[in-house]
């Protein structure tokens, strides 16, 4: 059987799993997007804590994504419970990194003459300073939704939902006539959803970030 008969023949199939795999992404992508601006609003002021940050979310990186699902099965159980925890700590660091250098980019000169027509630091932070500091995080929002297409698919290791489960199917069969095309339509599906997401993006960018501060 080729590729595009296979692909035919399980679409029903293909398009739940890329359905499950969007939307996995897109929510951890979410909550870590909060998280992460948090945490730069909270450090980006004081070297030490910006430091301490990123340098916390990067540690998160060398622990490999296989090895983190493993260790958070016998605590959280199988299913989507590893799979958000693992994208969302994953998802911290392009968005941390990213807030803290675009809040610490605000022109300073800006920031004060807002202190002096009398806001509030609160009402600088959310008028002015997040704002401006919109495209570097938008930007790593885009970083961190790329890396976590990739990674969404080793969830299926520990039952996650998504099309790792047919690149999985398709690696646990190999030798049989469909393995390879299980492998293939599990990848060109996170390649797809890989740039649908990106597009979706740039018209983010496009609508959200006005033509004189766009990077």
């Amino acid at each position: 059987m080729n590729f595009w008969t296979y692909v035919g023949n399980r679409h029903e199939q293909l398009l739940s799993d890329a359905y499950q795999h969007a939307s996995a992404v897109f929510q951890c992508m979410v909550v870590a997007t909060v998280i992460g601006v948090l945490i730069g609003v909270l450090s980006y002021r004081s070297e030490w804590a910006g430091n301490l940050a990123t340098t916390a979310t990067s540690t998160i990186l060398t622990v490999p994504s296989l090895a983190l699902i493993g260790l958070l099965v016998p605590i959280v159980g199988l299913g989507v419970a590893p799979t958000v925890i693992s994208l969302v700590l994953y998802g911290l660091l392009p968005i941390v990194r990213n807030a803290i250098v675009g809040l610490r980019g605000v022109d300073a000169t800006l920031v004060d003459a807002a202190k002096g027509i009398g806001m509030s630091r609160t009402s600088r932070l959310l008028r002015i300073e997040l704002p401006l500091a919109w495209p570097p995080i938008l930007t790593g929002i885009r970083v961190s939704t790329q890396m976590l297409m990739g990674i969404a698919a080793i969830a299926a290791f520990a039952s996650g939902p998504g099309l790792g489960n047919e690149i999985f199917r398709g690696i646990a069969s190999l030798g049989s006539k469909n393995a390879l095309n299980q492998v293939l339509a599990g990848t060109v599906g996170i390649v797809v959803l890989a740039l649908l997401f990106d597009f979706a993006y740039v018209l983010i960018g496009r609508l959200t970030i006005p033509r004189g501060i766009r990077v």
